[in-house]
């Protein structure tokens, strides 16, 4: 089956329930043994196919049973309800893996049960050079994000990731995920704080 050319550009504010730095950006396992992560992506620019993109906003909640690479995960996905149902079809096309694309064909490969996708209000917001954000996905879940502080002096600190092959960022910011807690979907519900959090920007493509 022919696949839709697709591109998308955006921002990016993932949280999990590793410490900060979380070992799975460097092929470490999880700092708990487990993963369960609640993501939220602006879409600025993109396209699928001849449909427009752009201001799209879409979060996902997630978790593993171990490491992220060994897969079993479960996802739920939830689209804005101020997109249309094209753009909605869309997200949904390209989240499934099957339009090519290295970051939903991974995502794909390790979450072999999808859940129904929802379409519900989500609040997002991330300032990148701030480290700081919000996801409220309206009947599913919240996250917080502020940055990192030093214990002993309470000034703000700031440390990157450097991925040059990455394929999910080049470079994030890392931050402190003040809280997650996502209670609409009890296949992935989760409540974690002072945790780990990043804000990137996002380019991918078929």
């Amino acid at each position: 089956m022919a696949t839709v050319s697709w591109k998308i550009k955006g921002e990016n504010l993932s949280t999990c329930n590793c410490d900060w730095g979380c070992p799975c950006q460097f092929n470490a396992r999880p700092t708990h043994g487990t993963c369960e992560a609640l993501v939220g992506i602006r879409i600025t620019e993109g396209f699928f196919g001849d449909v427009d993109l752009g201001g799209v906003t879409f979060s996902a909640a997630a978790k593993w049973p171990g490491a992220l690479h060994e897969g079993n995960g479960t996802i739920q996905l939830a689209i804005d309800a101020a997109a249309s149902a094209a753009q909605r079809d869309a997200i949904l096309a390209m989240a499934s893996g099957q339009n090519g694309g290295t970051f939903f064909e991974i995502m794909a490969a390790v979450c072999p049960t999808v859940l129904a996708p929802m379409i519900a209000p989500i609040h997002f917001a991330s300032d990148r050079v701030k480290r700081t954000g919000e996801i409220r996905v309206e009947g599913l879940g919240a996250a917080r994000v502020e940055p990192i502080r030093n214990p002993v002096t309470g000034a703000e600190h700031r440390a990157q990731i450097h991925l040059p092959e990455g394929f999910e960022y080049k470079s994030a910011e890392v931050a402190n995920a003040v809280s997650i807690s996502v209670t609409g979907s009890t296949a992935v519900n989760m409540n974690h704080s002072n945790c780990h959090a990043h804000l990137s920007t996002i380019e991918w493509s078929n």
